[in-house]
Order: structure tokens, then C-alpha cells, then sequence
């Protein structure tokens, strides 16, 4: 319980600034006897808690993504159930296989730093294109859910947003994201809840941290953690951990 507390607060702080926090705790809910399929299913619940008290964070602190999100808020929702529905197709050792799979162009893209521009207010996407891309994240964020946030991060800074305001509007997309795709797994019977609950509590309080940090530090505090989200997806491909 307090390995899956601390890691659920620790979490919580970077996927809020960065993303890749899942990484940390779906190995740690494995570790705690769960299943890797029920383990996916699970940690939906604390990044559910997580993004809800980050995103209260955000507009506390005058930071709100909703109304720039809303135009890429459908593609999202609709591929998290597709991603959903494929990955419980899935067994135990395949989930796992295609999770390591999925890290490669991950890590590749995260190498690569984004361009930001602090005049930036919103994504500058539209048509065919935004909803293709929206699309693509919210199909790998229902069927994996670790990363999403970094991609959602690279992908706002590469239109101009700066580091803070892509992170308020992560936020709202990934709890768009969770929200489509958890009862998916609730139904499928794929979320153990005493696991799952314990690591909400520590999610929850680690995204209202990650929001204040974020807000209050700025980029100068999310590029090292960018940083290290980055050198985590690596240590997981070539095995240390």
C-alpha cells in the first residue's frame, strides 16, 4: 500500500508536468500480484483522479484548457474506446509484448526536442489532419494509456503552445481519454479496486502538486522532467528495470 501511494503521488507530479508516470505504476500494480491486462485496467483509476485534481489545479491557477481542447475532444474520445475495445482482446503476454513494442517510436519522437512559442494561446490544427492525429493519440491512450500525456505535450508544442498551457489542455484530454475508456475495462472486469483505489489516492494528490508545479516553476522546471520521462522510456527498452 504505501509502495502504491508513493508511486501513485510520484506519478501523479509528472504526468501532470510530462507524462510517462504510468510506466512507473503499471509495473508497480504487476508487482502487487496484478495481472498485466488487470494492471492497464487499474491504473485508469488513479490517472482518472489524477487529471480531475490537475485540472481543478490548473484553473485554480489560472490556467484552463477546456476551451481550447473542445475541437479535438471527439477524435480523442472516440479512438480511447477503439484502443479500449483492441487491447482487451489481448492476453497478459501479449499486452505486455505490445507495450514494449509500442515504447520504440515513443522514445524515438520524445528525443526530439518541441518547438514552443510563449505568443502561442491554442493548438493551431484543423481539418482532416487534426482529427487524424487526434485520433491516432486517442486510440494508443485507451489501449495503453503510458506516454499519451508526453505525446500530447510534443505534439501541442510542436503547433507553438508553450510547455504550461499544453499541459492544462493535456490534462483535459487525457481525462477525456480515461473517462471514455475505464468503464470499458470495468465492464470487461479488468480493474482489481483495492490496488486500483490505493494508487488514486496517491494519483490524486500528485496532480494537484503537478499543476502547481507546473504553473508556479514553469518551463524552465517541465523541461528536466520532459528530460527524465524521456531517459525512463529508455530504461525500460533496454531492460534495467
Amino acid at each position: 500500500m504505501l509502495l502504491l501511494l508513493a508511486g501513485g503521488l510520484g506519478a501523479g507530479v509528472v504526468n501532470t508536468m510530462a507524462g510517462g508516470g504510468s510506466l512507473l505504476t503499471v509495473p508497480l500494480l504487476v508487482l502487487a500480484g496484478v495481472p498485466g491486462t488487470v494492471a492497464n485496467g487499474s491504473n485508469r483509476v488513479g490517472i482518472l483522479t489524477s487529471t480531475v485534481t490537475a485540472a481543478v489545479g490548473f484553473r485554480r491557477l489560472g490556467y484552463s484548457g477546456l476551451s481550447r481542447v473542445l475541437p479535438v475532444l471527439a477524435p480523442v474520445a472516440v479512438g480511447a474506446v477503439i484502443g479500449a475495445v483492441l487491447v482487451e482482446q489481448l492476453t497478459d503476454e501479449a499486452f505486455e509484448r505490445a507495450f514494449g513494442f509500442l515504447m520504440v517510436p515513443l522514445l524515438l519522437i520524445s528525443l526530439r526536442p518541441p518547438r514552443v512559442s510563449a505568443s502561442s494561446t491554442g493548438p493551431t490544427w484543423s481539418g482532416p489532419m487534426a482529427a487524424t492525429v487526434f485520433l491516432g493519440i486517442g486510440i494508443y491512450g485507451g489501449a495503453f494509456q503510458a506516454g499519451i500525456g508526453l505525446l500530447l505535450v510534443l505534439a501541442l508544442s510542436r503547433s507553438g503552445v508553450d510547455l504550461v498551457l499544453a499541459n492544462s489542455i493535456k490534462v483535459v484530454v487525457v481525462l477525456a481519454v480515461t473517462v471514455m475508456a475505464l468503464p470499458v475495462f470495468v465492464i470487461g472486469g479488468s480493474v482489481d479496486w483495492g490496488p486500483a483505489l490505493v494508487l488514486a489516492a496517491g494519483y490524486a494528490v500528485g496532480g494537484f502538486l503537478g499543476a502547481r508545479v507546473t504553473v508556479t516553476g514553469g518551463e524552465k522546471v517541465i523541461r528536466p522532467v520532459l528530460v527524465v520521462a524521456v531517459v525512463g522510456f529508455a530504461g525500460r527498452l533496454i531492460g534495467l528495470y
